[in-house]
């Protein structure tokens, strides 16, 4: 990364808003994700409610946030998003796609974004690195195994052309995709805290037992998740 790209501002590409009962007691997903970041130069664009893109050249990186919208529905803002985010990887500057961001990622560079076979997964889950992520210059350190905290529906359900699957969860095998040199997707929230992934599945507790889940069991299984929150700072240290 040269010196003037490093002074650039990482660009957080807000494509929702967490719920607002725990927004007013935790905060939003840009307080969590800078937090994270360890940094201060950081770009929020609230791409979701119409706010414009920003001029790529004017990045030294970008970070697209989760939402509760689904990329299958293509809504305008998303497609807008998705075109926007195939030139941002074309351009070679650093890009971390969240949980939406990820899907995103991947339907923007041609793979296909639906509803999870596998059903809704939510709460504190353990995933497994592959062989293909031992070098990875992003995610190579951590561990073999590791918890991370995720919430979701839809899934990567076919990787674009290219693209590397580096992780796998128990419902998914595109829970982590590195899609580019300088592009990667993680499904799960690096931002999320154990208080945090608690309120999620309390504030989706009628939902998940429709679906036939058990919230009192996700609840008691939330742990603290701290190596997946070093992935951004990991990630702030790819760039600056």
């Amino acid at each position: 990364m040269n010196g003037q790209k490093a002074l650039n501002p990482i660009a957080l590409i807000k494509t929702g808003s967490t719920i607002p009962e725990i927004k007013l007691e935790y905060g939003d997903f840009e307080d969590w994700f800078i937090a994270g970041l360890g940094v201060a130069t950081v770009k929020q664009v609230d791409v979701y409610t119409g706010q414009p893109l920003p001029s790529i050249s004017e990045l030294a990186a970008v970070i697209i946030s989760g939402s509760a919208s689904m990329v299958s529905h293509r809504e305008d803002w998303s497609e807008r998003s998705a075109v926007w985010l195939k030139q941002v990887v074309a351009s070679g500057i650093p890009v971390l796609g969240v949980c939406y961001g990820h899907q995103l990622l991947a339907h923007a560079l041609g793979g296909v974004v639906g509803p999870n076979p596998n059903g809704r997964q939510i709460g504190t889950v353990t995933i497994k690195m592959l062989e293909t992520c031992a070098v990875d210059p992003l995610l190579g350190y951590l561990p073999k195994e590791y918890m991370v905290q995720t919430s979701h529906v839809e899934a990567v359900l076919e990787l674009p052309a290219g693209a590397q699957r580096l992780a796998v969860s128990p419902l998914d095998e595109n829970f982590i995709i590195r899609f580019a040199d300088n592009a990667w997707g993680v499904q799960f929230h690096p931002e999320f805290s154990a208080p945090v992934m608690e309120q999620y599945i309390i504030r989706r507790s009628k939902a998940l037992r429709e679906e036939g889940l058990d919230p009192d069991t996700l609840r008691s299984g939330v742990q603290k998740t701290d190596l997946a929150l070093s992935v951004l700072k990991k990630f702030s240290g790819l760039v600056l």
